[in-house]
């Protein structure tokens, strides 16, 4: 009880330093603005020569290659101010979590910390260790390649459509993006199949089951969803889901919400990346990370709303699934799941953006009956000239997106682009990401970052149907546990891609 105690005291002395510290910056900010604008005075008495060339190489850097705006000097931005609103920003979420704890009094917080400090080392290797920065190099690498071999085989298909633009590549999006979801089932199927992602989650799942005291089912079925869906990685646990308790099954939903299937993910680099390699290798970079950040991440959460009380089994035994009699077998099952979730891609993404236009339509027609239009403009300075869904969604989530560290001036593209993961799929999401990244529309770059890192996961209310039905058809007797805990578990998703993305950021500066 004393260490409980002890560590709820530590988190209010932390928000509260965070908080003091924000206030004094915000204070050394007006002061600042009153300096610049005594310079910018100054400034005006320089000549018109200077300034049409100042204009004219301004210019210039605006139609360098956007990747030079991403990469960022990271030691340099890096500073205790970050740190403390990104810590700020933890204890917010954290304190979310606890709130909605079905048993308070059970938190295992030693879990909780680990999982947090397993968080941030992953951040700070991929941003400051070499060693680990070129290992996830390297595997993205792969990833940017799988894209470059999909379209051999779509320009072979559609060679007429198919194009290197990102802007017709969306626009083409059956031709250009579809393909990549098929290429990777199969590929994923053949991997399978050699036993080889088996391995690699064997891996992962020990060092979660020794280090975060975890079972050995659920363990496997996070690990598995760094490059597995939702509905695939229980495959490999599905003996052991009768017999889990409440902690565990929630873990299970929760892994599967909060990280992304390996044939989305590279897609994802496509949207983000487009053509330039620079660009590409930063994404794959950066989305593969927060696959792998989310694994710890929705181990931290989910023990914090359902604690594990009950015993546990910590061995960690995959059992051998059979995804084909032989290689060409897995490759061609694989190729047929990929046909089906691309199917399904492509027929959510049409209902959805239709939704979305319908429901703008009638919002911007309200709105300009009650003359709120103007205002709108007004209120987000220009960012939307109508009511509508993402002008809605946008200031709903701003409070959030500025207690994790989002710049001031993004927070409501930002706050946008989670509502649109949560309402609708991180499809939308990422979609509209990459349409506001084209645009220049963030003013600090690393609100693109940490962007990437939020959108990262299945954590919409599409995804609980998802799960009630395919984890409730491998364990038809937990099927009303996981209708009861389908928003627990979305919360806990969205928290999870929070957490990294706060940590990401607050190292970033």
């Amino acid at each position: 009880m004393k260490n409980k105690k002890k560590y709820l005291l530590l988190f209010f002395v932390l928000g509260f330093l965070s908080l003091s510290v924000i206030g004094y910056t915000q204070k050394d900010t007006l002061e600042n603005d009153a300096r610049n604008n005594t310079e910018a005075s100054i400034e005006i008495d320089h000549s018109v020569e200077q300034v049409v060339e100042q204009a004219d190489k301004d210019a210039e850097e605006m139609k360098t290659d956007k990747s030079v705006l991403l990469q960022m000097n990271k030691k340099e931005g890096f500073s205790i101010v970050n740190w403390l609103r990104g810590i700020l920003g933890v204890l917010v979420l954290v304190g979310i979590s606890f709130v909605f704890s079905t048993n308070r009094r059970a938190i295992n917080w030693g879990v909780v910390g680990k999982g947090l400090i397993f968080q941030l080392l992953l951040a700070i290797g991929v941003l400051y260790v070499p060693f680990i920065e070129a290992t996830f190099d390297f595997v993205g690498k792969a990833f940017v390649l799988i894209l470059d071999f999909t379209q051999a085989g779509t320009l072979f298909l559609f060679k007429s459509f198919a194009t290197g633009n990102i802007e017709l590549a969306l626009q083409n999006f059956v031709v250009m993006i579809l393909p990549t979801i098929i290429f990777f089932s199969a590929l994923t199927s053949l991997l399978f199949y050699l036993n080889i992602i088996q391995y690699i989650v064997f891996g992962l799942a020990w060092v979660m089951t020794k280090f975060m005291k975890l079972s050995g089912a659920e363990s496997l079925s996070v690990a598995g969803n760094i490059f597995l869906g939702q509905t695939e990685s229980p495959l490999m646990i599905k003996a052991y889901l009768e017999k889990m308790n409440k902690s565990e099954i929630l873990l299970v939903m929760m892994g599967g919400m909060a990280t992304l299937a390996g044939g989305v993910l590279a897609v994802y680099i496509s949207f983000l990346g487009g053509d330039d390699p620079v660009q590409r290798m930063l994404f794959a970079k950066h989305l593969l990370t927060a696959s792998v950040m989310a694994a710890p991440g929705a181990v931290v959460v989910s023990k914090i709303l359902v604690p594990q009380t009950e015993p546990i089994n910590s061995d960690v035994i995959i059992p051998r699934e059979e995804v084909g009699k032989n290689v060409l077998d897995a490759i061609s099952n694989g190729t047929t799941e990929g046909l089906k979730l691309a199917v399904n891609v492509a027929a959510m993404l049409l209902v959805f953006i239709a939704f979305i236009a319908m429901f703008n339509y009638v919002a911007k027609s309200i709105g300009g009956w009650l003359d709120l239009n103007a205002w709108v403009a007004d209120v987000s300075d220009g960012k939307y000239k109508d009511v509508s869904l993402q002008f809605i969604l946008g200031y709903v989530f701003a409070p959030i997106m500025w207690l994790i560290g989002v710049d001031g001036q993004d927070i409501t593209l930002v706050g946008r682009l989670l509502g649109e993961k949560i309402i609708m799929t991180e499809f939308i999401g990422y979609v509209s990401l990459a349409e506001l990244k084209d645009a220049n529309a963030f003013a600090d770059p690393k609100s693109i970052i940490m962007a990437t890192y939020m959108l990262c996961g299945f954590a919409n209310f599409a995804s609980i149907g998802i799960q009630i039905g395919g984890i409730g058809s491998l364990a038809p007797g937990k099927r009303v546990l996981l209708s009861k805990f389908g928003m627990r578990a979305l919360l806990g998703g969205t928290i999870a891609s929070l957490l990294s993305a706060t940590i990401v950021g607050a190292l970033m500066g």
